[in-house]
């Protein structure tokens, strides 16, 4: 072999490059011409320049590992390099991608691209078939993937490449500095040999299912006993992603959870491998069948169940309805900085909206926001290690102290709003919705929310003494189509409105003419006790439609 040996990472996102970075440095004392480099698809995805190293790279690599590849531009973007590439270099490890990228894998005797027969055959039988009760275990396929080697490692021929798959699996989930060594020490040592380098030592395992804190010696631990109990104003599940954890690339996890402490919260991190985060919510989130946390907070930017590859939403639903407590979805940027976040008018990138937004959200998630990335902008060039955004994850943290704090009031004390529609304004459309009966609905919720101890105060005996209430009242003293519940005074406005300056551009001075009698400005609806039933206020002027729509 060559005194250099090129060694090629291609994957989605950047969190393990400071660990394969730091793998580098090992590798590099054993055998000086070796070199490890890794090209994250948070980068090349969307600048010409570090995709075009990232060609280059697979062109000359001597082992080449692609994995978490499974969008479609990602996969057009390397696929064709990767496969003219595949036959010329020593080794190629596709894996935990899709499945034109996967059947490139090709080790020694071992070619995913054709037939499983023999060793490959054999896996097919043990993995059982599709839909069937462990196909969407995560804990039971880390299980099987930890089995299958030992079960390997005395048959000869084709499966002892199909071993090295197995274990090149394992050496990444479990993507530490010296796994990532061992990956590369093991992929080298048999298809590329160099003198000089040690022999790959047997995966360090981490738990499969933990929990985390940044005090902790080790940071990870299986017992929840150990965690630090630092408030006492509830208790907060966080959901981690475990790769972060390992690869020691959590300082967006930790700035989080400093800012729910500061907030007088108790925070139970934990993670679980495999993209199911079941089996952690069923061993530290519940006792007994029963919620033992207040909220949940996932700062993992994933689906539920399945991760950023698919999303099972009715085994999410199932788990969530059984917690039966608020479900928050954070999520870091991942494939842009947070400089350019920042700069982006539209936010989030497409593809984030897509996987940290909308799926999460068919989870049952909500209050999505970002609370960290990597920095970019004025931040080291060599730096690709996540960092928390300080002043969203306070406010992100203020969110879910909130919801606690709401969560365990009791419900008379709650206050409620509930806004009808009023659309299009002065039009008689109060209260109205196509085919709804809006007033029923109304006084159905408030009778329901009576007996189930909210305070409603006095609820009117029938729909129609509820609608007069509501539309009528003090109407005719004020000039308006509804009751005035409340009058916003002028100085009030003037003095507490952050966005005064940008609201009298469009409307004239405070407190303008729309639904104001010059001292202030008028809100319609009632209260029923701590229930406000209020009014959809107006958006603008019926003659002025532009208005009416976007101011």
């Amino acid at each position: 072999m060559a005194a250099s040996t090129k060694v090629v990472i291609v994957t989605m996102d950047s969190h393990l490059s400071s660990a394969a970075l730091r793998a580098e440095r090992q590798l590099q004392a054993e055998l000086p011409g070796l070199s490890l480099s890794i090209h994250a698809a948070d980068e090349w995805g969307s600048d010409d320049h570090a995709l075009a190293e990232c060609h280059q790279a697979i062109a000359e690599g001597d082992i080449v590992i692609a994995t978490m590849l499974f969008l479609e531009d990602h996969i057009r973007a390397v696929q064709p390099a990767l496969a003219a590439r595949r036959d010329e270099c020593a080794a190629m490890v596709c894996c935990m991608s899709a499945g034109e990228v996967t059947k490139l894998t090709k080790l020694g005797r071992f070619d995913m691209s054709k037939e499983a027969s023999g060793a490959l055959g054999m896996l097919k039988r043990l993995r059982g078939k599709p839909g069937g009760p462990s196909a969407s275990s995560g804990a039971g396929q880390m299980k099987m993937l930890k089995r299958l080697p030992k079960m390997m490692k005395f048959i000869p021929g084709t499966a002892q490449d199909v071993r090295t798959y197995f274990l090149a699996l394992q050496y990444w989930l479990g993507g530490s500095d010296e796994n990532i060594a061992n990956l590369v020490r093991m992929l080298v040592g048999r298809y590329a040999p160099a003198p000089g380098l040690a022999a790959a030592a047997a995966p360090v395992e981490y738990p499969d299912v933990g929990a985390y804190h940044p005090a902790l010696p080790g940071r990870i631990t299986e017992r929840l006993d150990q965690l630090p109990r630092r408030g006492l104003s509830g208790t907060v599940g966080v959901l981690l992603l475990r790769s972060y954890l390992v690869s020691g690339n959590s300082a967006h996890y930790d700035g989080v959870l400093a800012a729910l402490e500061a907030r007088g919260l108790n925070v139970v991190p934990v993670f679980a491998s495999g993209l199911d985060a079941r089996p952690a919510i069923e061993k530290f989130f519940m006792k007994d069948g029963v919620a033992n946390v207040d909220a949940v907070l996932s700062l993992t930017g994933f689906s539920l169940v399945g991760g950023p590859a698919y999303n099972d939403s009715s085994a999410a639903e199932a788990i969530l309805a059984q917690l039966d407590v608020p479900y928050v979805t954070a999520h870091p940027v991942e494939f842009q900085t947070l400089d350019q976040w920042e700069k982006d008018p539209r936010g989030l990138l497409p593809i984030e909206a897509t996987m940290m937004v909308a799926l999460p959200e068919l989870d049952g998630g909500m209050a999505p926001m970002t609370f960290g990335g990597r920095a970019g902008g004025d931040a080291p060039a060599s730096s690709k290690d996540m960092v928390v955004h300080e002043e969203r994850a306070a406010t992100l943290a203020a969110r879910v102290m909130h919801l606690v704090r709401l969560r365990r009031a009791q419900r008379a004390a709650k206050k409620v709003a509930l806004v009808l529609f009023n659309f299009p304004p002065n039009a008689g459309a109060a209260g109205t919705a196509a085919y709804l009966a809006v007033f029923h609905s109304l006084h159905n919720v408030l009778l329901a929310m009576q007996a189930g101890g909210y305070d409603t105060g006095e609820i009117p005996a029938t729909v129609d003494e509820l609608r007069t209430l509501v539309l009528e009242g003090n109407a005719a003293q004020y000039g308006t189509d509804a009751n005035v519940a409340h009058v916003l005074s002028t100085d009030s406005i003037v003095r507490g409105e952050a966005h005064l300056a940008q609201i009298e551009q469009s409307w004239g001075p405070a407190p303008g003419r729309a639904l104001s009698d010059g001292t202030g400005v008028f809100v319609l609806g009632r209260h029923f006790g701590n229930v406000f039933v209020g009014l959809q206020p107006a958006f603008g002027y019926e003659g002025d439609p532009m208005r009416l729509l976007f101011e």
